[in-house]
């Protein structure tokens, strides 16, 4: 049954990557249940929907369309066996890491019930940045990832409540095929996939006006 394995927040530290001053990216798991609500805004809100975490860079992350982060615990093992070092969970920067739950297959707008009380609602994928690549030290780190194209997903808190680990997922599928790994392609090195981004309703603003432009992010 898919469920969380872990839910992982992070503590403010010093962040040389990039000139923010602080970064939350180094999340571990907790053992207590941790409170999920809507930050709000990215400019001017709470940043992370979990209680307790810390984001670092508002400009780029956190806020409602980034409200949690989620990575699939089968990934992170395939990442472990190809670099040849352990992944704990949180590792990669991830909220959630989850078991039995294909995050890259997760579709735009799918909302996932966790728990008795929390929805969630799949948002848009991670975009890989300094941080990031400086955090895991591998050289040459973001065309790796960007090429694998197993960039975990964000979601947006629909429902608030206390999520914790254990927690069973119970998925709500929109009727549409653009998923997590579509909109990443899409957004990186396939922009031809650009135009089907449309179809989902539930992407965030920045991402459709993207696909209408047929901009895809700057990687370098």
């Amino acid at each position: 049954m898919a469920h969380i394995q872990s839910v992982n927040v992070g503590k403010a530290r010093p962040n040389p990557h990039k000139n923010v001053g602080q970064t939350g990216i180094d999340k571990r798991p907790v053992a207590e249940a941790v409170e999920v609500r809507a930050p709000g805004p990215k400019h001017g809100g709470l940043g992370s929907g979990l209680v307790g975490d810390f984001v670092g860079d508002r400009r780029n992350h956190g806020g409602d369309d980034q409200a949690v982060y989620a990575y699939a615990r089968e990934d992170l093992d395939a990442w472990s066996l190809d670099l040849g070092r352990p992944f704990s969970d949180g590792a990669f920067g991830e909220n959630l890491t989850t078991v039995d739950l294909d995050v890259t297959g997760a579709l735009i707008g799918e909302r996932w019930r966790i728990g008795i009380d929390v929805v969630l609602e799949v948002s848009v994928p991670r975009i890989p940045c300094a941080t990031f690549a400086g955090w895991l030290a591998e050289r040459g780190w973001i065309k790796t990832f960007t090429r694998r194209a197993v960039p975990g997903a964000y979601l947006r808190v629909i429902s608030p409540g206390l999520i914790r680990s254990g927690d069973a997922v119970v998925v709500e599928r929109p009727d549409h095929d653009v998923s997590i790994g579509l909109v990443f392609r899409a957004l990186t090195l396939e922009p031809e996939l650009l135009p089907r981004l449309l179809a989902a309703d539930a992407l965030p603003d920045e991402a459709k006006e993207r696909a209408r432009r047929r901009l895809p992010f700057d990687l370098d």
